[in-house]
């Protein structure tokens, strides 16, 4: 089988729902669904968290975080932790771990080292998007932090299934925005329940088109993505790079309300963005 019919051949699985997840994943996309229950609150929530270690762990470090504790008051429980995030945010960081764990069955070196770059590419898009949605585009910043943890699950999920079909990355990175991202995206994001809201957000950054000054939560994520440092490593032709370098430099110093410019914002924001993307990362 060619990439390309292997690009199709996983993306017709994903349209159908019939995706392959770890384990692990499972349980996280159960998780995800209590959450997302309107009649979850906060000591339900707590209870939930407490539950996974892991989860626990990242969801105390991510309220101290200078983005969610400006007051710097440092605390220590769960239930703090989950009552300072809520339960939307707290949604993030349990998408954080499922993205992570789609990861979790690769044990070619390879595909794991493209796997850990595609993760902190995706940290550095998700934190972005949570300053630049308050700072900047005054969208949900919750919502555009999901939004950035999100928008690569689909090149998780081809580099989870990679080893079943040799030869898939070689050739092009454009064979995958053309061939793969899209259809294979929608489909997992669509087995995750991802909302509407979030999707056409992510539709809009495949797309390319966004607005100057940013305005829309596609515009932010967009935006977030071509000022991360770290690309994709599923789009790191040298023409993809240059693109997406030659729209941040035009974006950079773009007039942001009061004669404030993104650039003096984002040096104003980057204790924010640098203490979330040190707890997303590890």
């Amino acid at each position: 089988m060619n990439r390309l019919d292997a690009f199709k051949s996983i993306a017709a699985q994903a349209a159908r729902g019939e995706l392959t997840f770890p384990a692990n994943v499972d349980a996280s996309l159960k998780l995800q669904e209590a959450l997302a229950d309107p009649d979850c609150h906060i000591e339900a929530a707590a209870k939930l968290v407490q539950a996974d270690p892991l989860l626990a762990a990242r969801t105390v470090a991510i309220a101290n975080s200078v983005a969610f504790n400006r007051s710097g008051n440092e605390i220590t429980s769960v239930r703090n932790a989950v009552q300072r995030l809520g339960v939307r945010t707290l949604q993030s960081v349990v998408a954080s771990l499922i993205v992570r764990q789609l990861g979790s069955t690769i044990t070619d070196p390879a595909l794991q080292a493209k796997a850990n770059q595609l993760w902190e590419h995706t940290a550095h898009v998700a934190a972005l998007s949570q300053v630049l949605a308050r700072r900047v585009t005054k969208v949900d910043p919750d919502t555009a932090l999901f939004a950035g943890i999100m928008h690569e699950v689909g090149g998780f999920y081809l580099l989870s299934r990679a080893a079943e079909f040799p030869g898939i990355l070689d050739g092009e990175p454009q064979d995958w925005v053309e061939h793969g991202e899209q259809a294979i995206g929608h489909g997992v994001l669509t087995k995750l329940k991802v909302p509407e809201a979030v999707m056409g957000a992510i539709d809009a950054l495949w797309e390319g088109l966004r607005a100057i000054p940013p305005e829309s939560l596609g515009d932010t994520l967009l935006l977030a993505n071509d000022l991360a440092p770290v690309s994709s490593p599923l789009n790191e032709s040298p023409a993809a790079i240059a693109v997406r370098a030659a729209r941040a430099a035009r974006s950079i110093d773009c007039l942001i309300g009061d004669d404030a410019t993104l650039s003096s914002i984002m040096e104003e924001s980057d204790d924010e963005v640098q203490s979330l993307l040190k707890v997303l990362v590890h």
